[in-house]
């Protein structure tokens, strides 16, 4: 779905601390509940001003059978909820979310992710996603896998080690950590051609974005991030019968959305390893004045479940303060780049 005959924009988003380790529990409670009062304070409304609840997270991740329940905990029992949620990245649960906003069934949605990465060895709960009959047996890690797409690239000649090492470099200058591209080639391998800084970091957190429609929208927010266009597309799961250098999906996504005008002030890619951030640029198109993952990306943080939806959070937050006007989000899920998510938002004036 790509027509904008409803018109539908995030108002607000908030976001849990991004760390290594919490102490509390696998249904994201303690860190859900201060990101919903952060909301509430922000745009001025109580959780009974929401129609609509969506949310998306992993039982698997989660290790505990329906968390995504338990979670609920940080909204309370009274008054009672429309709720739903998504066994994936909450950026899907955003687009169920903008489905029910355009059916007219709602005027506002929150949509919120969680996942504790700490409580496990992510790496290996991940395989999880793979084919259970044929792939799983063999218990392969994502960081394996992501290693076989990084050196068929690198194979390829569709980029270099160097060339991933500046997308590092970028993603750890935007968390306040500068350093030189040639500096991080010096690091040892960990799943070659990855190095440390080419995967994402095990973080744990949670995130939440408000959507709302037209004059609702202008009523709880100055400068509403508008949803111009959304769209998702899957590629294959099966990892041998794919070009693992290209994202079809990503780029079926993206022309759907953007009808070939690729001219964005600032993109947000969801990209957990270094070289797939090559790999959506392309695939997308984006244009040399574009800022991609001003916030860092996944590769400063890596919230599982929150990540794709703080993309959306991160390129709308972007026209909110008024430093841009048009922004591209994206979101993944899955081996490789399997699944892709792509979220266009224009400002009023660029509609």
């Amino acid at each position: 779905m790509t027509d904008n005959g409803t018109d539908i924009a995030v108002v607000g988003f908030a976001h849990a601390p991004h760390v290594p380790e919490t102490f509390g529990t696998t249904n994201g409670v303690e860190m859900l509940v201060p990101c919903f009062q952060q909301l509430y304070r922000q745009l001025g409304i109580t959780k009974s001003d929401i129609d609509f609840w969506c949310s998306g997270s992993s039982d698997y991740l989660a290790g505990r059978a329906f968390s995504f329940i338990s979670a609920i905990d940080a909204i309370g029992a009274v008054p009672p909820i429309n709720e739903s949620h998504v066994e994936m990245d909450a950026a899907w649960a955003l687009y169920e979310a903008w489905v029910k906003l355009r059916s007219g069934q709602a005027e506002t949605a929150l949509v919120y992710g969680f996942g504790k990465s700490s409580a496990g060895t992510l790496r290996q709960v991940l395989t999880m996603q793979l084919d259970p009959y044929l792939v799983t047996p063999l218990w392969p890690d994502a960081w394996s896998i992501a290693g076989l797409q990084a050196r068929a690239g690198l194979d390829a000649g569709r980029w270099t080690e160097r060339d991933m090492a500046a997308v590092a470099a970028d993603a750890l200058a935007a968390g306040g950590r500068a350093t030189q591209a040639e500096s991080l080639l010096d690091a040892p391998y960990i799943a070659d051609p990855l190095r440390a800084h080419d995967i994402a970091p095990i973080t744990d957190g949670a995130a939440a974005i408000v959507l709302a429609i037209g004059d609702r929208a202008r009523e709880l927010c100055e400068r509403p991030a508008w949803i111009t266009g959304m769209s998702h597309r899957v590629d294959t799961p099966m990892l041998g019968a794919r070009d693992l250098t290209v994202s079809p999906s990503t780029s079926a996504a993206a022309q759907a959305v953007t009808g070939g005008d690729t001219h964005f002030d600032v993109a947000e890619l969801h990209a957990p390893f270094s070289h797939q951030q090559l790999i959506l640029a392309e695939a997308i198109g984006l244009k040399n004045g574009t800022k991609v993952n001003p916030s860092g990306g996944a590769l400063a943080a890596n919230p599982m479940f929150a990540t794709g939806l703080e993309r959306i959070g991160f390129a709308a937050n972007a026209i909110m303060d008024g430093s841009a006007n048009r922004a591209l989000a994206h979101a993944t899920s899955g081996p490789a780049l399997q699944q892709n998510l792509v979220t266009v938002l224009d400002s009023e004036a660029s509609r």
